[in-house]
């Protein structure tokens, strides 16, 4: 009878640990209250109207993107990555998408299309156009060449590779 107390004991404990390990993995929300302006954490949705939600807990950003691991999230705002291609360029421009999502290096990608585009990225390599060419903060680079982006990308503080489970950049930029 005593051993028979001590398993169900050892159960309870048991699933109480386990419930409360799996109500720790529940999404958190955090908003601004409109009516009073103070800022509130709950387990449950905000109220229409409320300002400034973020959902926690869930590894996903405000947007309902994914949550890019800090090392990036700061290179990108210091050093954020333009990707200039053009629609005839394909594998060339191929291999430096490639090379900036394996490097989990979030980008905008602007393709090339007409003279003021060409006058443009012209002005910004201070030489003629070439693609792809990559923009890293104040940093140019004119042509792809793996190793020398790489540089350009280390100096800015990008991780050398992506995190587990990273999605593919490459927002288009008017």
């Amino acid at each position: 009878m005593r051993r028979l107390r001590f398993v169900l004991l050892s159960a309870a404990l048991l699933g109480t640990a386990l419930f409360s390990v799996l109500a720790g993995a529940q999404t958190t929300y955090r908003w601004v209250d409109p009516a009073s302006g103070l800022t509130v954490f709950s387990d449950q949705q905000p109220p229409p109207g409320s300002k400034q939600v973020v959902k926690m807990g869930s590894g996903e950003a405000p947007g309902g993107e994914a949550q890019l691991p800090y090392a990036t999230r700061q290179a990108a705002e210091k050093f954020p990555v333009l990707l200039y291609t053009a629609a005839t360029c394909v594998e060339m421009c191929q291999q430096a998408r490639a090379l900036l999502n394996g490097r989990g290096v979030p980008f905008g990608e602007k393709i090339l299309s007409t003279l003021e585009d060409s006058n443009e990225l012209a002005s910004k390599l201070r030489s003629e156009v070439a693609v792809p060419s990559i923009i890293v903060g104040q940093q140019t680079f004119k042509g792809y060449e793996a190793g020398a982006w790489n540089n350009l990308l280390d100096l800015a503080g990008y991780p050398k590779s992506a995190p587990y489970g990273a999605k593919p950049s490459g927002a288009f930029v008017k």
